[in-house]
């Protein structure tokens, strides 16, 4: 529950206003965090025991061995089921939606396909790793009753697969927390991003991590504009390698950042850059927009769904660095062009409620996984 990411953040907004409107609610889930709390405003927390995979260890995962989560569901006998994915936690909720007689909801988050590409380096198992995710996903995902896609886009890849009775959860963002006004008397933090270089052009990418964001690619704009400088915000297992790869390079990584300091580090930038091609959604993109940041972002997965080319932000050709650098200068050169997408992205952002989405959650796609169960 502590795990700071961006379909965290959604969960945690969506418990807030079903909490806001009357629902009863319990969250099952395992973490192990010396930190980690025992409710969620007012909202019970029952946590089970977990493990950590070699490759992710930021991440706790669970199958529920000792049945403390079933247990847990008979004293609460909820109406309906929701459930995370992808994560070994998926199965047992199968199992305990049908034992005890409950739609199940299962909301699906990170795009297997394409972690099994990046994260599994020989050719032929590669191909084995991607053939078993393409698999698998319809047939864990169609035992749910509805299944949840964070993007338009990702429902039609899921479609593609063989998944049926898929929805889009409606994204939302919090333009409250973030927010332009955070740029006001805001040298401090901006001294801070640039390693004591105010004045130089800022990009800013904000994330986990890891090799599937292809961070690395970020370089090529700093060796074709070195004046600029470049923050990194969050953290990963790719932090390390990245560090030395960037050495030498005008590049400052803040590690992890929360609450009004990261806030203030969103409004301090003059650009907002994520290469990943792997985004389901791309919370932090939404939370530059909402900051009046206008984004450079690969044009793949849900990135195309939110943000309108030359509008709101740029899109670069995915896995061009040379197209990449060419946006991110042209936004850098023209300070009227940057206020004015900065502008647009944060209007567009206005539009996209946390209160709407859980509403639409609440009383329509909940309802359709009960009637789906019937």
């Amino acid at each position: 529950f502590t795990h700071v990411s961006g379909y965290s953040n959604r969960f945690k907004e969506m418990l807030r206003f079903l909490k806001e409107g009357g629902d009863n609610i319990e969250v099952i889930t395992p973490d192990d965090s010396a930190d980690r709390p025992s409710e969620f405003l007012d909202i019970p927390i029952t946590y089970v025991p977990g493990f950590r995979l070699f490759l992710y260890k930021q991440v706790q995962l669970t199958v529920d061995i000792g049945f403390q989560g079933f247990n847990r569901l008979k004293q609460f006998d909820p109406d309906l089921i929701h459930v995370a994915a992808p994560g070994f936690f998926v199965a047992p909720a199968i199992a305990y939606s049908r034992v005890l007689g409950k739609p199940l909801v299962i909301s699906y988050h990170t795009h297997l396909p394409v972690y099994a590409e990046r994260y599994v380096p020989i050719p032929g198992l590669k191909q084995l790793a991607i053939g078993f995710a393409e698999w698998i996903l319809p047939t864990i995902l169609n035992w749910g009753d509805l299944t949840l896609a964070t993007s338009p886009q990702l429902k039609e890849q899921l479609e593609a697969l063989g998944c049926s009775n898929v929805d889009v959860w409606r994204k939302g963002i919090d333009t409250e927390v973030f927010n332009p006004k955070y740029n006001v008397s805001n040298l401090e933090m901006r001294a801070a991003l640039t390693d004591g270089h105010p004045s130089a052009p800022l990009l800013l990418y904000v994330g986990r991590i890891g090799a599937e964001k292809n961070i690395k690619d970020i370089r090529e704009v700093l060796r074709s504009i070195p004046e600029a400088r470049l923050a990194i915000v969050g953290k990963g297992p790719a932090e390390d390698e990245l560090k030395e790869y960037f050495q030498g390079t005008n590049t400052k990584f803040m590690g992890l950042m929360q609450g009004e300091a990261l806030s203030r580090a969103y409004a301090s930038a003059d650009v907002f850059v994520m290469p990943s091609e792997s985004e389901t959604l791309g919370f932090v993109v939404l939370e530059s927009m909402a900051s009046g940041v206008p984004p450079v972002c690969a044009a793949a997965g849900g990135l195309i769904n939110l943000v309108s080319d030359d509008r709101t932000g740029c899109l670069f050709r995915p896995g061009d660095p040379a197209d990449m650098t060419a946006k991110v200068r042209r936004l850098l050169d023209d300070a009227q062009l940057r206020a004015a997408m900065g502008q647009a992205g944060r209007e567009e952002t206005l539009r996209w409620d946390w209160r709407a989405a859980t509403s639409v959650l609440r009383n329509l796609q909940y309802t359709k996984a009960e009637r789906n169960y019937k």
